[in-house]
């Protein structure tokens, strides 16, 4: 992987500045999978270093890492039979790997050289921030990549995005948004609850486009199988 490095680090600078990329992963899809894995490794370290919660799992950064091999399953699967163009599981692994490193924002120890009030507000704008950033990646990945355009784009986005946030908002892996939509006194606040609480509008916003975008999808998919039928035929 050594020799590859500078061509790895040239295609993550220029993937999440979303200039042109290209990982050649028919001859260095090792070298690509080695480095997502060691990336997103240490971002899952540093989002749990400070947590005095944590589960030994999260401290080693293996629930990262594990998360995007699912991750990448769930978004490969659910848009396969929308039939997009280029389309293998490893290239959205690789995808979703060199999406990781944003989130090393989350390893910024803000509570400790602010107030809880700011802290929250901080880890708010880094949720939102990296959210964004990987959404706008996923968005150029649907149209370059796997040459998806109109309602289709936006079908591919939004129905695997309303899905996830359904999923967080029933894991809710660190109580933070049970505990004040319980209104419990005697709990005190936490940096992070600034950050539950987008998730908790943006997953209500998902139970409302949810449907509709469900919809759209098995309609895409109905428009592509019937065009096969015709190709076929």
């Amino acid at each position: 992987m050594r020799s590859y490095l500078p061509q790895i680090l040239k295609a993550q600078v220029d993937f999440l500045l979303f200039r042109p990329a290209k990982p050649d992963l028919d001859r260095h899809f090792a070298a690509y999978l080695a480095y997502i894995v060691i990336v997103t490794l240490t971002v899952g370290v540093g989002r749990y270093w400070d947590h005095l919660d944590a589960e030994p799992w999260q401290y080693f950064g293996l629930g990262s890492v594990a998360y995007i091999f699912v991750l990448s399953a769930f978004l490969y699967l659910i848009l396969l039979p929308l039939k997009p163009k280029n389309w293998s599981y490893r290239t959205v692994l690789i995808f979703v790997g060199l999406t990781s490193l944003p989130a090393l924002l989350y390893a910024v120890p803000v509570e400790r050289f602010f107030t809880l009030p700011i802290a929250q507000s901080l880890n708010a704008w880094f949720l939102a921030v990296v959210a964004a950033w990987r959404v706008a990646l996923y968005m150029r990945f649907l149209r370059s990549v796997a040459g998806f355009s109109g309602t289709e784009i936006a079908v591919a986005l939004l129905l695997p995005l309303s899905a996830i946030l359904v999923v967080l908002s029933f894991l809710n892996l660190e109580h933070a948004v049970f505990e004040i939509m319980a209104g419990n006194p005697g709990t005190p606040g936490t940096p992070g609850d600034q950050a539950y609480f987008v998730v908790l509008f943006l997953s209500v916003f998902a139970y409302i486009t949810f449907p509709i975008t469900l919809a759209l999808y098995l309609y895409h998919v109905y428009r592509r199988f019937k065009h096969d039928k015709r190709t076929d035929t």
